[in-house]
C-alpha cells in the first residue's frame, strides 16, 4: 500500500496561485501521473478526496460524491465512494428539463474505507471511462453559499494547497523527481539534499512500475511511501508476500544491511535479513532512504514493524553507528541491539594498520575478542593489549571499548542471535545482494535483479526442504544425541550439530567442581588447537540443574547458535541423559518448522468487518499449502486438489447467498 503524507504547513493564496500557474505552464514535458490503486493510504478522509480530485482535474473530469456511509452513534463517516460526474443517468422526473444531458453511465469511481489503522484506504477502483476527457480543470467543485463563501475559500485553499503538495508527490515524470526545467548542475545540487531521494532519470517511473507490477502478481506485496514537504519521495519500504511471510517465521533476529547507504552506493538501500531453518539468509523487507538521518531510519522501522503487525524482534544486529543506535532505541524499545562483530574485524586493517606493530596488536586484538571466556578476562587482555602497545589513545579503540556490551561475545552471552552472532573467527555476515548490487548498479538494474534474487533464494530454500524431509542423514557416532535430533533438525543444522557431537570425543575430564543444592558446575577440559597448530587444553564451566532440566555452556554456544555445544552434551552424558531436554530443541530449527509453526500476529477475535483481516490470515494459511505443495509431484496433487475443493465449496456459499 502505499502512504502519502500531507504537511501540516498551509500555502498562502500566492503559493497556490504561483502552484496553478506552475502546474498551467504549457511549456512542461509531458506527465505521467500515478493514478489511484488499492490499497492506497491516505491520513484523512479530506486527504483521499483532495488526491483524488486533483487526479480528476489532470485527467480531465469532474468528481462527485456517489456514497458516504456513517456510523449511526458518532456520525462519523467511515465509507464513500467517489465517482466521475458522468456516471449514473437522469432521473426520468428529470429528463424533460431544459439542462443537456452530461451523464453516460460512467464506470469510472474509487472506493475506499476507514482502516483500522484509522487511515483511509483504497478498496476498489475503476479508471476506464466511457466518455471522451476535457482538458486540465483547475477550478474547484464544491459549490458554496454566499454566507460561507469567504471562509469556503480559505478552507478551499487550505486544502488545494495541501492536494498540490500530496499530488505533486505523486507525479512521475521523465526526470526522476518531477522538475523537468532543471538542467544537469542544478539536479546534482538539488539531488544531494538530505531530504529527498537522489533519483536519476527514469527511476521514479521504474519504482512506480514495479510496485503496481507487484500489486498485481504478488496479493500480499505491502509498500509504504514517505514525502518531503514540497511533495518530493523522501524514504520507500517495501517487502514481497514470501518475505513478509518469512518475517512470521524468522523475524526474531534481524540483520539491518545499511552497508549499501553507508558506502555511498548508487542505490541508497537499507535491508533487513533474517535466517532461516536452513541457516540460509532470507529478506524481510527493503528500503530506500534520502539519507542517514535519524528521522529516516525511524520511518523505516516504523514502517517495518507496521509490516510485522507490531511484533519487534528480540536481537537486531547492526554496524556501528550513532544515528542507527538512537533510532533503533526508539523504534524497538525492547529489542536488544548489537554491533555485528564482523564489520568491526572487517575495519582492523584499516584503523589500525598504519600502527607500528601492527601483526602484534591485531593477535593481542583478536585473543582478547576471541579467546576470553569471562568479563575479568576480556578487561585483562584487552588491558595489556593497551598498556603493552602504547594504544590507549588511539580514537578507534577507545570508542570501541566504550561500545564493548554491544560487541563482545564474552558481553553478550545472554542474547540470542540464531546464528547471526559471528563470535567465531572467520564467521561473516554477508550482504544479502551481495553478488548483485555492486558500487554504480543503478536503482532500474537493481529493480531486475531484486527478483532473480529472491527467486534464486527461494529455489535454495526448496531444494533444502526437500533434501532435508527426503534423504536420512548419515550418523557418525553411536550418541543418542546425534540419532534423536537426526530425525527433527533439517539437514544443514544437524550438521552443525553433528559437528558437536563428533567433538565430544576431544573432550575429557568431566569433573565435579562446585555444589549449591540442585545446581552442579563442571569443569569440562577440551584439546583445542593453539598458535601454529599445536593442541592446547582449555578448560569449561557447565552449569547443570537435573531438577529443571537446565545446563549451560560457559561458552554460550545454545544462545550464539541455537543448538547445545560439545561441552554441555559432555555434562548431559556423565549425567546418563540420553534425550536432549526439548527447552534445547529450538522449532525454528526443525526441518517440518514452517508446517507446524502459524505465525498470526493478529488477535484470535475476527473482525466482522474487516476485509484486510480476513485476507491476511487466509493468505498465510494457503502459503503454508504452497509451501508443502512444492516438495514432490504427489504433495503438489494433493495441495492443488484441497484448492480446488475449497474453491468450489465457498462457491457454493456464494450461490446460497445469491
Amino acid at each position: 500500500m502505499a502512504e502519502a503524507g500531507c504537511s501540516n504547513e498551509r500555502l498562502t493564496n500566492g503559493e497556490l496561485n504561483e502552484k496553478e500557474k506552475e502546474l498551467d505552464d504549457g511549456t512542461e514535458e509531458k506527465k505521467e501521473f500515478v493514478a489511484p490503486a488499492v490499497g492506497m493510504e491516505f491520513e484523512s478522509y479530506d486527504d483521499a478526496y483532495n488526491y483524488y480530485n486533483c487526479y480528476a482535474k489532470e485527467v480531465g473530469f469532474r468528481v462527485r460524491v456517489k456514497n458516504s456511509w456513517f456510523k449511526r452513534n458518532s456520525r462519523e463517516k467511515y465509507g464513500a465512494v467517489l465517482c466521475c460526474s458522468s456516471q449514473g443517468f437522469k432521473r426520468i422526473k428529470d429528463v424533460n428539463r431544459l439542462r443537456k444531458e452530461t451523464r453516460t453511465g460512467c464506470p469510472a469511481m474509487v472506493r475506499m474505507r476507514l482502516a483500522d489503522s484509522k487511515r483511509w484506504r483504497v478498496l476498489e477502483v475503476m479508471l476506464e471511462h466511457n466518455h471522451s476527457l476535457g482538458a486540465k480543470i483547475y477550478r474547484p467543485v464544491k459549490k458554496v453559499s454566499t454566507g460561507n463563501k469567504r471562509k469556503s475559500l480559505s478552507s478551499n485553499s487550505d486544502a488545494e494547497g495541501r492536494t498540490i503538495k500530496l499530488y505533486r508527490a505523486l507525479v512521475i515524470d521523465s526526470e526522476g523527481n518531477g522538475n523537468s526545467s532543471l538542467n544537469a548542475r542544478d539536479v546534482m545540487n538539488f539531488s544531494e539534499l538530505p531530504d529527498q531521494l537522489n533519483l536519476k532519470r527514469g527511476d521514479a517511473q521504474a519504482i512506480y512500475n514495479y510496485f503496481c507490477r507487484m500489486q498485481l502478481t504478488n496479493p500480499n506485496f505491502f509498500y509504504l511511501m514517505d514525502l518531503n514537504d514540497e511533495g518530493h519521495l523522501r524514504n520507500v519500504f517495501w517487502v514481497d508476500a514470501r518475505s513478509r511471510a518469512s518475517c512470521g517465521y524468522f523475524g526474531d533476529v534481524v540483520y539491518i544491511d545499511n552497508t549499501y547507504l553507508s558506502s555511498k552506493f548508487e542505490i541508497p538501500l537499507v535491508a533487513f535479513v533474517g535466517t532461516n531453518h536452513h541457516s540460509q539468509s532470507v529478506l524481510l523487507g527493503c528500503g530506500l532512504l534520502a539519507g542517514e538521518t535519524t528521522e529516516s531510519y525511524i520511518w523505516l522501522f516504523k514502517a517495518w514493524i507496521t509490516c510485522m503487525s507490531g511484533c519487534s524482534p528480540q536481537t537486531i544486529i547492526t554496524d556501528r553507528c550513532r544515528t542507527l543506535q538512537t533510532a533503533i532505541a526508539e523504534a524497538f524499545p525492547r529489542a536488544h541491539h548489537c554491533f555485528g562483530l564482523s564489520h568491526i574485524m572487517k575495519r582492523v586493517p584499516e584503523k589500525l594498520g598504519g600502527l607500528r606493530h601492527y601483526d602484534a596488536i591485531k593477535k593481542a586484538f583478536m585473543k582478547a575478542v576471541y579467546e576470553t571466556l569471562k568479563v575479568i578476562e576480556f578487561e585483562v587482555a584487552w588491558g595489556f593489549m593497551v598498556q603493552r602497545f602504547g594504544v590507549g589513545d588511539h580514537e578507534w579503540l577507545q570508542s570501541l571499548y566504550e561500545d564493548r556490551v554491544r560487541w563482545a561475545p564474552v558481553y553478550l552471552k545472554d542474547t540470542v542471535f540464531a546464528g547471526m552472532s559471528a563470535s567465531r573467527s572467520g564467521e561473516i555476515l554477508n550482504p544479502f545482494f551481495e553478488r548483485y548490487v555492486h558500487k554504480q548498479t543503478p536503482l532500474k538494474e537493481f529493480l531486475d535483479k531484486y527478483e532473480l534474487a529472491l527467486q534464486k533464494k527461494h529455489k535454495e530454500e526448496t531444494i533444502a526442504d526437500i533434501e532435508s524431509r527426503s534423504v536420512g542423514p548419515a550418523l557418525k557416532t553411536r550418541c543418542s544425541f546425534e540419532l534423536q535430533l537426526s530425525k527433527l533438525y533439517s539437514k544443514e543444522i544437524f550438521k552443525k550439530f553433528q559437528f558437536e557431537v563428533e567433538e565430544m570425543y576431544s573432550c575429557f575430564s568431566t569433573t565435579q567442581i562446585h555444589v549449591d543444592g540442585p545446581i552442579i558446575i563442571f569443569l569440562v577440559k577440551e584439546r583445542v588447537l593453539g598458535e601454529s597448530n599445536r593442541r592446547e587444553i582449555r578448560d569449561f564451566e557447565v552449569l547443570y540443574n537435573r531438577s529443571a532440566g537446565e545446563v549451560r555452556c560457559i561458552c554460550s554456544c545454545f544462545n550464539f547458535y541455537g543448538y547445545l555445544c560439545r561441552h554441555a552434551l559432555c555434562v548431559l552424558n556423565f549425567n546418563g541423559v540420553e534425550e536432549i531436554p526439548c527447552k534445547y530443541i529450538l522449532p525454528r530449527w526443525k526441518k517440518d518448522y514452517k508446517r507446524l509453526y502459524i505465525p498470526d500476529h493478529s488477535s484470535n477475535d475476527v473482525d466482522s468487518t474487516d476485509h484486510m483481516q480476513w485476507f491476511n490470515q487466509l493468505y498465510r494459511s494457503a502459503l503454508q499449502v504452497v509451501e508443502e505443495g512444492v516438495i514432490s509431484l504427489e504433495h503438489y496433487s494433493v495441495a492443488l486438489e484441497a484448492f480446488e475443493e475449497s474453491q468450489n465449496r465457498v462457491r457454493e456459499v456464494e450461490e446460497k447467498q445469491a
